[in-house]
């Protein structure tokens, strides 16, 4: 029996679509750092083409069936080839693929030395066509900061809170090249423009340490935006970037947060953030 492909029926109604695919799928992954660690997690992915048209549907199963042949191991370069045979077998001259994981690291206590694991917040994506695609990284990391204003004026203590920064990277060109922007490196230069890292466990001496260090490096979210965008400014391996820092404000009923993105590239550069 003959069964009718009916997403390959024309439409007449003469309207393109920008995308159209699949989002919310779960997936275990391996996820691969450039800097060699790799960890078992969860991916929550979406695919998806543009579709021209003339064309009535796209075959949504096919997502699936690549992500299972293709997304063992996510990485920068992972994801190129996901996005590769997206484009290769829905015939399509447009694609995005993007997953949101976690990727956890040992943390050392600063005194103690007790030994925990923290979790980060991790996106890669890889949007374009065949000759014209761009992958991008986007990490989210905890930090601890202590406002500037608060501990000036104070006679004593200065408001703290817990925040945390976004960095988006668009990666330049050739994502699999040795000295490829890892993710710990961005963790750590988020945790570097804070007052101090956040740890999953401390011990009294830990917390009196990480206490007294945020306390003498008190800085506000436009501080952290800053810091973050100087380097990665003087990074050659970052094509653009968005940085994003957001406090949970501890003596306010509301967030506080600052925005600096910058394109290497120009205008298509700023746009894949």
């Amino acid at each position: 029996m003959t069964l009718e492909d009916v997403q390959s029926r024309t439409d007449t109604r003469g309207v393109a679509l920008d995308e159209v695919g699949i989002n919310g799928l779960r997936y275990p992954v391996l996820v691969s750092d450039h800097g060699g660690d790799k960890q078992e997690s969860i991916g929550e992915f979406a695919l998806a083409v543009a579709l021209p048209a003339e064309v009535k549907g796209t075959h949504m199963s096919r997502f699936v069936e690549i992500l299972h042949e293709c997304a063992s191991e996510i990485s920068a370069v992972g994801m190129q080839v996901v996005h590769g045979e997206v484009l290769r077998k829905l015939k399509a001259p447009w694609a995005k693929v993007s997953v949101d994981t976690e990727f956890f690291r040992e943390r050392l206590a600063p005194v103690s030395g007790a030994r925990a694991k923290l979790g980060h917040r991790v996106r890669w994506t890889v949007t374009g066509g065949e000759h014209d695609s761009a992958a991008r990284v986007e990490v989210t990391v905890p930090v601890t900061s202590v406002c500037p204003c608060s501990k000036a004026i104070s006679d004593y203590g200065a408001h703290n809170q817990r925040g945390h920064i976004t960095i988006g990277v668009l990666l330049a060109e050739q994502p699999d090249r040795a000295d490829q922007v890892s993710l710990v490196e961005l963790f750590d230069l988020a945790e570097s423009a804070a007052s101090a890292p956040v740890y999953p466990l401390l011990k009294r001496p830990d917390e009196r340490f990480v206490t007294m260090q945020a306390y003498d490096n008190p800085v506000f979210v436009e501080d952290m935006a800053r810091t973050v965008a100087g380097r990665l400014r003087s990074d050659a391996r970052v094509g653009a970037f968005r940085v994003h820092t957001a406090n949970d404000e501890s003596i306010h009923d509301h967030a506080a947060y600052a925005v600096t993105e910058w394109p290497r590239r120009g205008a298509y550069a700023l746009e894949m953030i």
